[in-house]
């Protein structure tokens, strides 16, 4: 008995471990098909086996287990489909759902988070959905009475809400943000799908309407649960109180009315549910009558519809009973394939075959079959709408008569609140008349009292009267005895004070009784007042409650008819919906053969999509070949101007720098141009006309530069020429490594032509240099000069700040350890260089203000800048050093940063700008009050840069001790010829280095000569050295040249005529 019990236990936990197994794998399946990241609608069979399976073990923690392995993070449309199984679980799976979600709550909310900061059309849908599951969860959570489906009934709702008027607010604002979040993902969903067919019938837009019939099924409820909130509320609080409320049901009501009118128009939606039509107007909560008008919406269900899907796992379901059928059945079943074998492919022999008219036959007989069988779906179809139309209007009269119902409910509770109101003024009445009966107790005692006082008063009256007649006596017998005169004046004395003592003690208790007996008969007429108007209300009272128990009698008939009226259209209803299962259930055959025909039309459908997106690619290619054609010609036509600078004949050729200037700032034009055409084509990729004429402009203008560039570099100075010439060459080079970015599918996206700009700009500020600096002094104002170099130099300044900041994070990307610490504490004290730079611009321009208002009078600025023209220049030219001198500081740092400059570079530079600001600083102290506070902040600032430019040259030696390798020499090898050769050999290369060193000085000692020279000639006489004649007829708007910075001063040019007839680059 023992060994058959354990034989049979372990047998029992075989079947259920298998049968746990057989489980797990088919949730599996059925949640690994669900959600995925196809873009395609959840099938309805998937979603319900994973509901079945909460159900079957009473929660959701396997599809959890499951659900958190997915990577929701790596696809926008598996997320999307992730939320839309959440949501159907929510609302159908087990009431164990709600708990096990919540512990994933912090998972969802990730989710929407994340998604919700990328610029993906599914993000924006998940983060949505995500925010609406989240709210759903908590709503649901702290409402336990309320299930996630929605579905209770009002007394459930009223029971929720409770008595608590707070409670039921409370209450109110939360269903009001659970509707937000609903309608906040219906019209995300809407604004990004079309309303039309070709929309809706795709399974990318399916995919997205697809989580919109829960979202009907929640906000037709919340509707509901509004509407009943809001009356309840309005009924115990003032209108005013409850204003936005009404504001913010009316924007829900307009938002939901628009959404489902937009879904009851969607071909989509009419197969799968009916939508509710809202009225027409938002219910009047002011109104309590209102309340019977409200009819509840009720979305109904269509029947599901089989699927047809090609699963590998779904259990089998045989079409036929195998049992039932006989061995003669089965051995006959060859046959027929044989036929089918020889219907494809003919019979063996090529002979004729009678079943080719068998088959005609029942081809046509199929015909016949489809057309009777469309008709009885189109009768079918027309008797279920009719089913529908009936089941609709007598819901309607059932919700109607709810409303009669509750309406009745209310009047009768309001008829027994007044019946309590008037039973507790009978209350009040009978203790008002108690009340009374004692007033008039009180006042005849009163009256008692006054009585015996004015009996005591009379009493008194007579004592006075007996003493006044003592009084004549004891004066009588004053006059007849002098002894007992004392005696009788004490008597006297004494007898008056106990008089006047008694009179007013009489006095002052007759006042008080006075006033006494006037309060109690004010109160006696108050009372008989109160008394009159409680018997009138008795009397009103009585009548009222005859009426109201012959309006409660009336009340209690007509709520017996509705009850017997409900349970009738209950009745009914119940048989309308039994006939209508009975007619769908016949037509779920016709059902499965038209989802067939809807499947290979959606199959026919599929093949036209792939095809349009094959068109659409092949579009893209031949748009990104003409791309790269016309990039091929482009950089022909640049590599083509490159080709000419070496060209022998190309050396005769000339330009002038206004001509170059021209160029290049067309040239500049058109970059802008391709920018923004290369933005266009990357937002629109089938169209680059725009990109391709950009090019087109870009080429030819950018070899115009290069062609013009070099034709100037020809008559100009050497290191002009040769600056320009390099510019050149590097607009080429940039240029050609622009288009080839541009070419390439990799480096389309990143494709910057800001190098490019750098360049052109570069060109432009050479041929700017090269122009004529006589013509410019005639054509401007000295005072508008001074003014445009102190502006250049600012932005000369910021400019090079900002390419040390880029110098600073390309040094962090290219190097590290000591080199990237040399570089870094190198370029920070640039920087800081740069700062104290500004400020003294600033302090200077401050100070000349000053300077100029102080010194101008009643001339204006600019004749007072041409009074005092050689200070004027004195500014341009230190202005001008100091711009020069941060320029060629940020190129030596960039050279030094990529390793092909020397940090002596940096060291020399620092000097340039320590003496340029020194130069400033002189210039503008010549005219400045030596009292003066800016020329104070002027000195500070000057100081600041001096310190600055020791910190850079200080920061400069200390990286190069730190980078320089100091090998520890060694004397192990050597023996003593080997020292002595090399000893000699070193003070050869001593003498060497001060041999050269000695050079150097003199060479640099006649280059400073040189430039003292240059520096102190007038313009008239350089101008003259280089072939110009200045003009006789504008005396007074020529002004002498100002200086250049040291080592860079040259003397300007004249314009040379061009050699060539025709110029091709002009």
């Amino acid at each position: 008995m023992n060994i058959s019990t354990r034989v049979k236990s372990r047998r029992t936990e075989a079947n259920l471990g298998a049968e746990r197994d057989h489980f797990d794998k088919q949730q599996l399946s059925s949640i690994s098909k669900a959600i995925n990241s196809t873009e395609t609608p959840v099938k309805e069979k998937h979603a319900r086996r994973i509901i079945l399976g909460t159900h079957r073990e009473k929660g959701a923690y396997t599809f959890w287990s499951y659900a958190l392995g997915f990577p929701l993070a790596g696809s926008s449309i598996l997320s999307w489909k992730f939320c839309h199984v959440l949501h159907k679980i929510l609302r159908d799976g087990h009431h164990n759902v709600l708990q096990d979600c919540m512990r994933h709550h912090s998972t969802v909310v990730e989710v929407g988070k994340l998604w919700g900061n990328l610029h993906d059309r599914y993000g924006q849908l998940v983060a949505m959905y995500s925010k609406m599951l989240c709210t759903k969860m908590e709503f649901h959570n702290k409402h336990a009475e309320i299930p996630p489906n929605l579905e209770v009934t009002d007394e459930v709702l009223e029971r929720t809400a409770g008595t608590d008027i707070n409670n039921v607010f409370q209450l109110t604002v939360e269903v009001f943000d659970y509707m937000d979040a609903e309608l906040r993902v219906a019209e995300t969903v809407m604004r990004q799908l079309n309303s039309t067919i070709a929309i809706t019938t795709l399974t990318s837009g399916q995919c997205r309407l697809a989580p919109l019939i829960q979202v009907i099924q929640d906000c037709s409820q919340l509707y509901h649960f509004t509407v009943k909130l809001l009356f309840k509320l309005h009924a115990c609080l003032p209108a005013d109180t409850l204003q936005g409320h009404r504001e913010r049901f009316h924007d829900q009501f307009h938002s939901l009315k628009t959404f489902f009118n937009k879904a009851r128009d969607m071909v989509y939606f009419k197969r799968l549910i009916q939508v509710p039509r809202l009225p027409d107007s938002p219910p009047n909560f002011l109104h309590a009558a209102s309340l019977a008008k409200h009819v509840k919406p009720v979305v109904l269900m269509a029947d599901e519809e089989p699927e047809q899907g090609d699963d590998d796992d779904d259990d089998p379901e045989p079409l036929i009973e195998v049992s039932d059928v006989p061995t003669s059945s089965m051995m006959q079943t060859q046959p027929q394939q044989v036929d089918i074998f020889d219907q494809a492919f003919g019979p063996p022999n090529g002979t004729f075959d009678d079943r080719d008219l068998q088959i005609e036959s029942l081809k046509r007989d199929l015909e016949l079959l489809r057309a009777e069988l469309e008709k009885v779906k189109a009768e079918a179809h027309r008797y279920i709408t009719q089913l529908k139309s009936q089941i609709n209007s007598l819901e309607a009269e059932l919700e109607e008569q709810r409303a009669q119902k509750q309406r009745a409910l209310v009047e009768n509770e309001q008829l027994r609140m007044e019946l309590e109101a008037m039973r507790r003024r009978n209350l009040e009445h009978d203790s008002l008349q108690t009340t009374f009966f004692e007033a008039e107790q009180r006042a005849q005692a009163t009256e008692q009292r006054y009585n015996k006082l004015k009996e005591k008063h009379t009493e008194l009256v007579a004592s006075h009267a007996e003493l006044l007649r003592k009084s004549a006596d004891t004066v009588r017998m004053l006059s007849a005895t002098q002894q007992t005169q004392e005696e009788v004046e004490r008597t006297k004395h004494q007898l008056s004070f106990e008089m006047d003592r008694i009179k007013q003690e009489a006095d002052m208790r007759l006042e008080e009784q006075k006033f006494e007996m006037e309060k109690l008969k004010r109160e006696l007429e108050e009372k008989m007042a109160e008394v009159m108007r409680m018997k009138a209300n008795m009397q009103t009272s009585e009548m009222s409650k005859e009426q109201m128990n012959s309006s409660m009698t009336a009340l209690q008939a007509e709520k017996e008819r509705l009850m017997r009226s409900v349970s009738e259209k209950e009745a009914e209803l119940s048989s309308l919906r039994q006939s209508a299962q009975l007619q769908q259930t016949s037509l779920q055959q016709e059902r499965e053969k038209s989802s067939r025909e809807l499947g290979e039309l959606q199959g026919k459908l599929q093949e036209k999509v792939s095809h349009e997106g094959q068109l659409k690619q092949k579009l893209l290619d031949e748009q990104f070949a003409l791309l790269q054609g016309t990039i091929t010609e482009a950089e022909n036509i640049i590599q083509d101007a490159v080709a000419k600078l070496d060209d022998p004949s190309h050396i005769r050729c000339t330009s002038s720098p206004d001509y170059l200037i021209s160029r290049a700032e067309a040239a500049l034009g058109s970059v802008d141009k391709v920018k923004k055409g290369h933005a266009d084509y990357l937002r629109n990729m089938g169209d680059a006309g725009g990109l391709l004429r950009a090019l087109t402009q870009f080429s030819h203008l950018t070899a115009d530069t290069i062609i013009n560039g070099s034709a100037t570099a020809h008559m100009a100075p050497t290191d002009h020429a040769d600056q320009l010439t390099e510019n050149c060459k590097g607009c080429a080079t940039q240029s050609l490594q622009y288009l080839r970015e541009l070419k390439s599918k990799t480096t389309l996206q990143r494709a910057d032509p800001a190098a490019v700009r750098v360049i052109i700009q570069k060109i432009l500020y050479l041929g700017q240099e090269l122009r004529p600096k006589g013509m410019d002094v005639r054509q401007e104002e000295l005072g508008d000069l001074v003014d445009k170099e102190m502006a250049a130099t600012s932005a000369a300044i910021e400019e090079a700040v900002r390419r040390i900041d880029e110098m600073m994070n390309q040094a962090r990307k290219d190097t590290t350890g000591i080199k990237l610490e040399v570089n870094e504490r190198i370029l920070n004290s640039c920087t800081d260089l740069m700062m104290a730079i500004r400020m003294l611009i600033i302090a200077s321009t401050d100070l000349q203000k000053e300077i100029v208002e102080g010194g101008r009078g009643a001339a204006s600025i600019k004749e007072f800048y041409a009074k005092n023209s050689r200070w004027t220049e004195g500014l341009i030219s230190a202005a001008k050093a100091v711009g020069w001198g941060a320029t060629e500081m940020v190129e030596s740092a960039d050279k030094v940063v990529l390793h092909t400059g020397k940090y002596e570079e940096l060291i020399v530079c620092s000097h340039e700008i320590a003496a340029s600001t020194a130069q400033l600083v002189a210039a503008s102290k010549v005219k400045a009050d030596r009292s003066s506070k800016r020329l104070t902040i002027l000195q500070q600032a000057s100081r600041r840069v001096n310190e600055m430019a020791a910190n850079v040259v200080g920061s400069t030696r200390t990286g190069l001790e730190h980078l320089e390798e100091k090998d520890t020499m060694d004397f192990s090898g050597l023996s003593l010829i080997k020292l002595k050769r090399e000893e000699m050999e070193s003070q050869v290369k001593v003498l060497e280095l001060e041999s050269q060193l000695e050079n150097e000085r003199l060479r640099l000692g006649e280059l400073r000569k040189k430039h003292y020279d240059l520096a102190g000639v007038p313009l008239e006489q350089v101008s003259e050295g280089n072939g110009e004649t200045s003009s006789p007829s504008h005396p007074g708007s020529m002004s002498p040249k100002p200086s250049k910075p040291a080592l860079m001063k040259k003397p300007t040019l004249a314009q040379k005529p061009n050699i060539l007839t025709k110029n091709p680059f002009k």
